[in-house]
């Protein structure tokens, strides 16, 4: 389908496959947190460093839409829950597909905790986004999250692996994961998705080596890039470091040439 494939180019590098995405959602599951206070802002910051697109709730796009500027791929969130609900890890719907294509959105995400008590409500969500996706011409970026009593660790690669399955498995075009803790390991959980598969940013990291070497190495793994919020938009030059990490993705270039391009010491 046309309609997709141009929606697709719109939020991924049509050369490589791979893309940069800044979720930026997080108000409505923990408030305005450091780094969102101020949404045009925030998200200025991240387009100029040449992120490809950002994951927004569909209040912001219009209370966000900075009208200026480097355009940059729109996502509007789909899913929603609190950090003051019962049960955080239930996630409802809180947008449709038509409602973020009347907004000007470029593609939807959803987010699923497989292992969740209500796993299967959110599935049969996923179910039907996905049909909906289908009809319109909508790229669907899942995030799978492994959540619940059967769960040991979000980022064993067994839960990891079948959590990426599952998103291919009910339509997604990309789908994002936590990462596995090595380019060997990730490897595995690439090779079983037959959609891009981005990892998540996570917590704030203490250092951002440690953010770039696994941006590196889930890209050695054959990754399709990162979907990384707090990590940027909590950094203290969030600009610099969203060049750091596309110049990874996107350029290939080293861990050290990206710590470089993040000091401002970087040959041009």
């Amino acid at each position: 389908m046309i309609g997709k494939q141009i929606r697709m180019e719109r939020i991924m590098n049509r050369e490589n496959g791979r893309t940069l995405i800044v979720p930026m959602d997080h108000g409505v599951s923990a408030g305005p947190i450091p780094g969102l206070e101020d949404m045009k802002t925030a998200i200025g910051k991240v387009v100029d460093g040449g992120a490809n697109a950002i994951v927004i709730h569909k209040g912001v796009v219009r209370t966000g839409h900075r009208g200026r500027g480097t355009d940059v791929g729109l996502i509007v969130h789909l899913s929603a829950s609190t950090s003051l609900s019962p049960d955080p890890n239930s996630k409802v719907l809180v947008c449709t597909v038509e409602e973020a294509i009347k907004l000007g959105a470029d593609g939807v995400s959803i987010h699923v905790n497989i292992g969740a008590d209500d796993e299967k409500e959110m599935l049969k969500d996923f179910g039907e986004v996905s049909k909906q996706c289908q009809t319109w011409g909508m790229p669907l970026l899942a995030m799978m999250y492994t959540r619940g009593k059967k769960i040991k660790s979000e980022s064993d690669v067994e839960v990891v692996k079948h959590a990426a399955r599952v998103a291919a498995e009910l339509g997604a075009d990309l789908v994002k994961v936590s990462y596995t803790g090595s380019a060997e390991s990730f490897r595995s959980v690439v090779e079983g998705c037959a959609v891009p598969v981005l990892i998540a940013g996570g917590e704030k990291a203490e250092n951002d080596i440690d953010v770039l070497k696994n941006i590196k190495n889930c890209v050695l793994a054959g990754g399709g890039g990162v979907s990384i919020g707090r990590n940027v938009f909590q950094h203290e030059d969030p600009t610099r470091m969203i060049k750091a990490i596309k110049a990874i993705i996107h350029e290939d270039v080293s861990v050290e040439k990206a710590i470089a391009i993040l000091e401002g010491k970087a040959k041009k």
